[in-house]
């Protein structure tokens, strides 16, 4: 006979279930069975029931049994009967969870919902439970409210279905951001609430801030806006500056947003004294040259930062990689701080291993030839630092990051991690493409500056455009030694055909090739030299210029020159392509020598400035200049005049079209045309440009925008030599450029400011699949 001993439900405490007196003593449990059981097993019931067969147990012991077993929170309802010695436990299960619908979320994404749910234990096949449901159903309203959402609305239910199952719907309606109606400032003095204000990235609700989304409140954002009013002050001397308050409170249609801040600015402080403490591995007097702060001066907690940062960086020099300098103030009297650097350099540390990831097509030994700081030396800052910028100026990366990272166990060895992203390497060669001056440029070419990942650089093909069809092939071992002396050659053969260029009307046909040899004189500079030849052959036609037919009637058509060539180049840029930061020059000359036909050099020297002018480097001043000049040496009074230099053009003086600028041929009689250019042997341009991130691009170092004012002009020095400063030529416009995966596109729109009658201009101009 089967005698109840103990029930208990869901909500009802032990204590106050009933216990039958018949049974209220003691009895040997000689089994237990379970009924009712589903989806638990059984021996999830026996582990969680510390009951076992054999023990004697009176209905106290019972009741905190069953208490343990209902903890799991399995069941919704437990009875304990007992038939003869057989303990005989009936369950009911929690219902299980048979599927979950979110409907109605945009701003939060659903499987971030249903992270949270999973989270709070809700997820298919799980147990149900209707107060987890419930306080998960106030956490997502709150999520809500965080943004903003303040009439955002959740609706969880939970739908019954067969075999004790449930099926949970969430009913979302976000509702719409409360828009700031007005921030209010309250207890500032010293600085306007437009100032102030300016500082925030929340602002009150204007036509253009809805468009934005500027005035959407945020708790998160006005945390953010709170810090930087906070460092506004601290970096101006307001050392007690404090936020006493920040409310936020809501219109009765929970549509706008009132906000407001007090703040207490206290007085301004400046320094008093700059103090040195600590071990100071580096002398005082050399680490108080990086402190360019004096007495009298503001205080500023940026400052006092930067400082610090580059104390840190000049003891890493030394080895120290995880030297740590902290900045402390200590106020005094009238308002003045006492700064003290507190100096803990660490042990000295050496480099275990230098890793590189992001390569996937370049291979390591090609970033580690790149490298002067050395696996088992001393971790210098400077050097690995300075060897990730020549990582950046290969060109063959869109970034590169470094990390020092301790090795696991010690504490003086470390790892140097370089991350590169890779970027096409063989874009900055035409292959095909199109530009104003060239016209269509078909060809089968590849000219790669990472061939097959070994840094080498190769190129090879064929190119037929309008007005030059060309073969090349060209090689260069940036690092023929291990020292980084360079060897290349190249062979081209090329016939040009002037009148498609604009220019005065002849055929030059040349062919030959050149050996070149490169030094580093010290890590920023090269030395190149190197010996060619080359074959040119003029051909004249029936409206060849009559300087050309001078020329051949006194020199001939054909000409054998032997050159040696020579370079000098001084580089700080720090990236090879698109740089923002550093300085280029160069220096080159190149002279037909004695037993060449015609005897002549030609010199040109360019410079290359980048300046970066905000912090973040996104704003660039850039000035480029290219100076070029050539002359005949020798029994010979000048250069050929198919070496003349030209001007005009992308990548000249934008604005006018490509090769315009400078001296006029003479037509001979047959062309009644207006006279051609002819260039000359005097080149004179320079550049100014304010780069600025490109709108819309994000912070993307492929691409480049930038407002330009260029300057140029081309004179020959033989033929009515007369320069003056009205005669330079100038233009100011907007450029784009951009590195693609099938090559450079650049284009620019300008306007000529000083052109002249004769002068031809070029609005716009573009090249895709060109140098620039």
């Amino acid at each position: 006979m089967r005698r109840s001993l103990l029930g208990v439900a869901i909500g009802l405490a032990v204590a106050s279930t009933g216990i039958n007196s018949a049974v209220a003593d003691e009895f040997t449990v000689a089994d237990i069975e379970v009924e009712g059981l589903q989806r638990v097993s059984a021996g999830t019931v026996f582990s969680a029931f510390p009951v076992n067969i054999g023990e004697q147990v009176d209905p106290a012991e019972l009741a905190d049994a069953i208490k343990s077993l209902f903890g799991t929170g399995l069941f919704t309802d437990i009875e304990a009967s007992r038939d003869g010695s057989v303990l005989i436990l009936t369950v009911r299960e929690r219902p299980s969870i048979s599927d979950i619908e979110i409907d109605g979320n945009k701003n939060i994404e659903t499987e971030m919902l249903m992270d949270a749910l999973s989270g709070a234990g809700l997820q298919e096949g799980q147990v149900f439970r209707r107060a987890t449901l419930e306080r998960l159903e106030l956490e997502i309203l709150r999520s809500y409210i965080a943004q903003g959402r303040y009439n955002a609305r959740v609706k969880a239910s939970a739908e019954e279905l067969p075999r004790n199952r449930v099926a949970i719907s969430l009913k979302i309606n976000e509702g719409t951001v409360a828009a700031i109606h007005h921030i209010n400032i309250v207890g500032n003095e010293d600085f306007a609430d437009e100032e102030l204000l300016d500082l925030f990235e929340l602002q009150t609700s204007t036509w253009w801030n809805s468009i934005t989304n500027a005035d959407k409140y945020a708790r998160e954002r006005l945390s953010g806006d709170l810090e930087s009013l906070r460092s506004f002050y601290l970096d101006r001397g307001y050392l007690d500056f404090n936020v006493e308050s920040s409310q936020v409170s809501i219109s009765p249609d929970k549509q706008q947003v009132f906000i407001s801040i007090a703040l207490n600015e206290g007085p301004q402080y400046t320094i008093s004294e700059i103090n040195l403490r600590g071990d100071l591995i580096v002398g005082e007097e050399e680490l108080r040259k990086l402190i360019p702060v004096e007495e009298g001066d503001v205080f500023s907690r940026a400052r006092m930062t930067a400082i610090s940062e580059a104390l840190a960086f000049r003891l890493g020099r030394e080895g120290y990689a995880f030297a740590n300098v902290n900045a402390v103030p200590e106020p005094g009297e009238n308002n003045t701080a006492a700064v003290t650097f507190f100096v803990e350099p660490g042990k000295r540390a050496y480099v275990r291993r230098i890793n590189f990831d992001g390569n996937v097509s370049t291979r390591d030994d090609v970033l580690r030839q790149e490298m002067t700081q050395m696996e088992g030396g001393i971790a210098s800052s400077d050097r690995i630092e300075f060897s990730k910028t020549k990582l950046e100026r290969l060109g063959f990366f869109k970034a590169v990051e470094v990390e020092t990272v301790p090795v696991p166990g010690t504490d003086d060895l470390v790892d140097v991690n370089y991350s590169v992203e890779e970027q096409p390497t063989g874009s900055l060669s035409a292959s095909v493409g199109f530009s104003q001056d060239s016209g269509v440029i078909l060809g089968a070419n590849v000219s790669e500056n990472n061939f097959f990942g070994t840094g080498k650089r190769v190129s090879f093909g064929v190119n037929v455009s309008d007005s030059v069809k060309s073969a090349n092939v060209s090689y260069l071992d940036p690092y023929y030694t291990v020292d980084g002396v360079s060897r290349g050659f190249s062979l081209f053969a090329r016939e040009t055909d002037y009148e498609d260029e604009d220019i005065s009307s002849y055929l030059l046909d040349e062919y030959g090739g050149r050996v070149t040899f490169g030094y580093p004189t010290d890590s920023i500079t090269r030395l190149n030299f190197g010996l060619g030849y080359t074959r040119s052959d003029i051909k004249t036609g029936a409206f060849t210029s009559q300087e050309v037919l001078d020329f051949v009637e006194d020199e001939g058509d054909s000409f054998d020159n032997y050159f040696l060539f020579g370079s000098w180049r001084r580089s700080t840029l720090n990236r090879g392509v698109l740089p923002s930061d550093g300085y280029s020059h160069s220096l080159s000359l190149d002279v037909a020598v004695p037993g060449s036909d015609l005897t002549f050099y030609k010199l040109s020297h360019k410079t290359d400035f980048y300046q970066p002018i905000t912090d973040s480097g996104r704003w660039i001043f850039r000035a480029r200049t290219d100076v070029g000049y050539g002359d005949g040496y020798g029994d010979r009074t000048q250069m050929p005049f198919y070496e003349h230099f030209y001007a005009g053009g992308y990548g000249s003086v934008r604005g006018y079209e490509a090769n315009s600028l400078g001296p006029r041929a003479t037509n001979n009689p047959n062309d009644l045309s207006d006279p051609d250019p002819f260039g000359g042997n005097l080149l004179t341009e320079g550049s100014l440009e304010l780069i600025f991130p490109t709108p819309f691009a994000g912070d993307s170092r492929s691409m480049r925008t930038a407002f330009f004012l260029d300057a140029g002009q081309v004179f020959d020095t033989e033929r009515d030599f007369d320069p003056a400063l009205d005669e330079v030529r100038l233009s100011a416009g907007v450029g784009f450029q951009w590195i693609t995966a099938v090559g450079p596109l650049a284009f620019s729109l300008a306007k000529p400011l000083n052109d002249k009658s004769g002068d031809e201009t070029q609005v716009f101009q573009f090249s895709l699949g060109q140098t620039f």
